[in-house]
């Protein structure tokens, strides 16, 4: 079982409750599936290489004119995409660890996903619409957020980007696991709400184990 995990938190782990929340996961993981091979993306200490227009056109011309041929300028601008496409390629599990900024996900790991989500990486655009060129079986989220949010709730701008555009390159099975309410001036709760998403995540880990068995 191979698991990518990308984490963009840039808060130390006693302070970042997505942290916590991925640690237990991960803890729990290897302790029942001794065989997992785990590869840690710190988008803090890597932070994704900026999206340009050299790269849209390196990934997106070819589709949409005919004979385009991209430029060197434009196949080096594209390194950085190819290069987590190589990792992800090889992925069964895509772990997405991150705290909720402005209503959404941090801007590190919108750009991480701006690369990896183009057409020749992880699917190939089809007259029958998109094909997926991976083998990722699951994606799992952890997030945190200072506010409490309900089911469907409107100002969630992160979970549903990110689920749509993954299903939109045929992965469809997300779980998330998500610690909000953790402003202790506005909820005096917010140890036990993360004590609640810590263990929602040691059960998703077994769940996840067993069905790699």
């Amino acid at each position: 079982m191979n698991i990518l995990h990308i984490c963009a938190d840039p808060q130390p782990m006693e302070e970042a409750a997505s942290k916590q929340i991925a640690a237990s996961f991960f803890a729990q993981l290897v302790t029942l599936n001794e065989n997992a091979r785990i590869t840690n993306v710190d988008l803090t200490l890597e932070q994704p290489a900026e999206y340009t227009t050299a790269e849209f056109r390196n990934f997106w011309y070819p589709q949409l004119i005919d004979g385009y041929v991209p430029t060197r300028e434009e196949e080096a601008a594209a390194h950085y995409a190819n290069e987590q496409a190589t990792i992800l390629r090889d992925t069964d599990i895509l772990v997405l660890t991150m705290p909720m900024w402005n209503y959404s996900m941090p801007a590190m790991m919108k750009a991480w996903l701006d690369h990896i989500l183009n057409p020749g990486l992880l699917y190939t655009i089809t007259d029958k619409g998109n094909e997926a060129n991976h083998k990722i079986k699951k994606l799992v989220l952890l997030v945190s957020s200072h506010q409490v949010f309900s089911e469907n709730d409107p100002r969630d701008g992160l979970s549903p980007a990110i689920e749509t555009s993954f299903e939109d390159i045929g992965l469809s099975d997300v779980s998330v696991i998500w610690a909000d309410g953790q402003n202790p001036k506005l909820h005096v709760d917010f140890e036990q709400r993360k004590a609640v998403a810590i263990e929602a995540a040691e059960e998703l880990a077994e769940e996840i184990c067993e069905d790699f068995n």
